[in-house]
């Protein structure tokens, strides 16, 4: 089941609602989904479906994204123009040792990190600490994977006494369920696709925002390149995404039918689920801060922490990885 959920997709048609193609030739456009095709993605397939890409001069074609380390690389290399990053994901890639360049974000998808360890019910885990001599199982690289020393050192956690085995999308909610590790790296709306497919036990989440407050979710990202010879048409591109994903998380049950029109091996109920919980992420608790809004000196106050956790060198500033004059309302 977990193997089918994350299945790439097909792409359908715009809606009918999208301008009239006949009068400008629509730029083609590659996007990329965060993670496979989970419910908290919809909102992309909602923005192709209702003609919002048409309208915004963009022929999408939406395929199913690998996690923030290979969406980067797709990025750079042109072969996709737009996927959501993890953010903190974007800030070890280009602050690391690595040192990799030539992406920007643009908008922020999430305002709050979705990052968490999940377990289930009778496995032992219920704390932070129970996670000392247990087994969590990710994919190599992944942000939940290479932020858990900073999120172990906030949560006064040897994070030495963790042991981490590779994992893949396509595998990761079977391992758990057939309690093969004892966690697994997941962000928080993952809850309602581990309780269907472990039936009868109830998730347990370790949300990493319990500690680290500051660190936003995912974010839009696009080359550096694209984004400094076409900014209006990056803002149109984000403004049309934006809209898909307020419609998904105002109207989650119409999104998860849309995910299954596009993705048949999608379960609609645990997408409309997924974004039932995603969206007091996207939309602040701060009164009057739009989605999509990015703010410099948060972002800065991440790096410090992740600077501070020795995760990142010194000398990374917020404007290295975000274009602020292509963020919403910036």
């Amino acid at each position: 089941m977990a193997t089918t959920l994350a299945a790439a997709a097909g792409c359908s048609d715009d809606g009918d609602g999208g301008a009239d193609s006949g009068t400008q030739a629509l730029e083609k456009i590659t996007y990329l989904t965060s993670f496979g095709n989970f419910g908290r993605d919809s909102y992309a397939y909602v923005a192709k479906e209702k003609g919002y890409f048409r309208d915004a001069g963009f022929d999408v074609e939406i395929k199913a994204g690998a996690g923030s380390g290979e969406n980067i690389k797709q990025i750079v290399a042109g072969t996709a123009q737009f996927t959501p990053i993890d953010l903190t994901g974007g800030l070890f890639a280009a602050g690391g040792k690595g040192k990799v360049t030539g992406f920007t974000a643009v908008a922020a998808i999430q305002q709050r990190t979705m990052a968490a360890v999940m377990s289930l019910d009778g496995y032992g885990i219920n704390s932070p600490k129970d996670l000392e001599g247990k087994t969590v199982a990710d994919l190599p690289g992944s942000v939940v994977r290479s932020l858990f020393p900073t999120y172990a050192k906030a949560a006064n956690i040897d994070h030495n006494k963790v042991t981490f085995v590779n994992g893949t999308p396509q595998t990761l909610f079977g391992t758990l369920a057939q309690h093969k590790v004892d966690g697994i790296g997941q962000f928080v709306v993952g809850k309602p696709t581990i309780e269907n497919i472990a039936r009868g036990k109830t998730a347990v989440l370790l949300p990493y925002s319990d500690y680290l407050q500051d660190l936003y979710g995912n974010a839009l990202i696009t080359s550096t390149s694209y984004a400094k010879a076409n900014p209006e048409k990056v803002k149109k591109f984000t403004a049309a995404l934006l809209k898909g994903l307020q419609d998904s998380i105002t109207s989650p049950d119409e999104a998860g039918a849309v995910l299954k029109k596009n993705v048949p091996t999608a379960d609609p109920k645990s997408a409309a689920a997924e974004l039932t919980l995603m969206g007091p992420f996207v939309r602040s608790e701060a009164s009057g801060v739009p989605v999509g809004a990015l703010d410099s000196q948060r972002v800065a106050r991440s790096i410090a922490i992740l600077q501070g956790s020795g995760q990142i060198e010194a000398g990374l500033t917020p404007e290295q990885v975000i274009d602020f004059s292509l963020v919403p309302n910036a």
